[in-house]
């Protein structure tokens, strides 16, 4: 009996190894004594078995799917409480009969919910209610140089606030103001600023998203503009 020689062609490789593997994925399943045999190198030097070198590589991604779930999980978890916390904005301002009750409301539901140690909101225009004078800053006011790079730009602004904004806001207690988000109201009907703060330096950093601020503001303008309204009996 004649044994059958086989031959390689002088051309095989890498590269066509790879191909046929690829295109033949069964090919270990009958040929199962070769991965028994088969050895790749390890980075320390010694020597592991294709099919430890496959868990390692499956336990690897294996890792990094289930860090990006959980982080995926931790975003919609973030977002499903800033969706609660908008909600009882938006049920605080709506239940306010009067200026005074709306930035009641709103003073209470900012440290309540959305764990601020400060607030303030003011109005850009001439006093209207005597009573409530530190809510209005009459036009061209020197307490607004502080944030006119903030009203021209119209974007919310995060972070450690100057010394010059935190005293035009809250007076003997700047120092503790360590973090803040800046939120410019300019609406047709009104325009102004809404300032919360916090003694944490990190609570409130350039890198947050803007989107929740900005539907804050929204919310606090729209209210302000008919409460305004209401109490001017237009």
């Amino acid at each position: 009996m004649i044994k059958k020689q086989v031959t390689f062609s002088s051309e095989l490789t890498p590269m066509l190894v790879e191909d046929y593997l690829q295109n033949h994925p069964e090919f270990f399943n009958d040929h199962l004594h070769l991965l028994e045999q088969m050895v790749i190198p390890h980075p320390s030097g010694h020597a592991v078995s294709l099919i430890s070198k496959q868990l390692e590589i499956y336990r690897t991604k294996h890792q990094e799917l289930e860090k990006q779930l959980n982080g995926l999980i931790e975003v919609a978890r973030e977002n499903d409480a800033v969706s609660v916390r908008m909600h009882k904005l938006a049920l605080a301002l709506l239940d306010s009969a009067s200026l005074e009750q709306m930035l009641h409301n709103l003073e209470l539901v900012l440290s309540d919910y959305f764990l601020t140690d400060f607030s303030a909101v003011r109005i850009i225009g001439d006093p209207t209610h005597p009573s409530l004078a530190d809510l209005f800053v009459e036009p061209g006011s020197k307490i607004l140089e502080p944030f006119a790079k903030e009203l021209s730009k119209n974007k919310p602004k995060c972070g450690r606030p100057t010394l010059a904004q935190a005293t035009a806001l809250f007076g003997d207690l700047a120092f503790q103001v360590k973090s803040c988000a800046i939120i410019p109201m300019n609406f047709t009907k009104l325009e102004g600023l809404l300032v919360i703060g916090s003694r944490e330096e990190g609570r409130f950093h350039p890198s947050m998203g803007h989107l929740f601020l900005t539907q804050m503001s929204e919310l606090v303008g729209t209210r302000l503009i008919s409460l305004l309204q209401q109490s001017n009996g237009c």
